[in-house]
């Protein structure tokens, strides 16, 4: 639903916009998700936290339904949230995106996750194990930056 839609029906009928929104959510995935539909009784709450999620989820116009349904896939699948992915699931499959899509927006989350779960373990290894000194020649190779992090902690994996 446009924003203009939903300042209208502030506007007029504030006693309908949940429902009507509602309706726009259930339109829009088929079904209402579990947040969304425990949030109903908090309007106060609710109809913010809809235009945001409607402004992130359906007005990007350089990402299509498609895209962005993928995406989310992928970040529930990093973030591990069972009933999201579920849901970003059902939604793929009712807009007709294949089973291998899916595969590999999970296989991409998993990736990023897997990642950040190395970025940080290697971070926090790397600040108990202080890396020795290094003469310059070693550490142009890596880097121009004297100060990057990274490649402290390249330097010390090889070792």
């Amino acid at each position: 639903m446009e924003l203009e839609d939903i300042v209208e029906i502030l506007k007029n009928d504030p006693e309908k916009a949940v429902s009507k929104l509602l309706e726009d959510i259930r339109k829009q995935y088929g079904e209402v998700p579990y947040i969304t539909n425990f949030m109903k009784d908090f309007p106060e709450i609710f109809i913010p936290k809809t235009i945001y999620d409607n402004s992130i989820m359906r007005e990007f116009k350089n990402l299509d339904p498609d895209t962005v349904e993928l995406i989310s896939i992928g970040v529930a699948s990093a973030l591990r949230c069972d009933h999201c992915l579920k849901m970003h699931i059902r939604v793929a499959k009712r807009r007709g995106i294949k089973k291998e899509s899916i595969f590999h927006s999970i296989m991409i989350g998993a990736s990023l996750s897997n990642a950040a779960v190395l970025a940080e373990s290697t971070r926090a290894l790397a600040s108990e194990f202080p890396s020795e000194e290094i003469d310059e020649g070693e550490k142009a190779e890596h880097c121009r930056d004297p100060n990057c992090e990274i490649c402290n902690i390249s330097r010390d994996a090889l070792k």
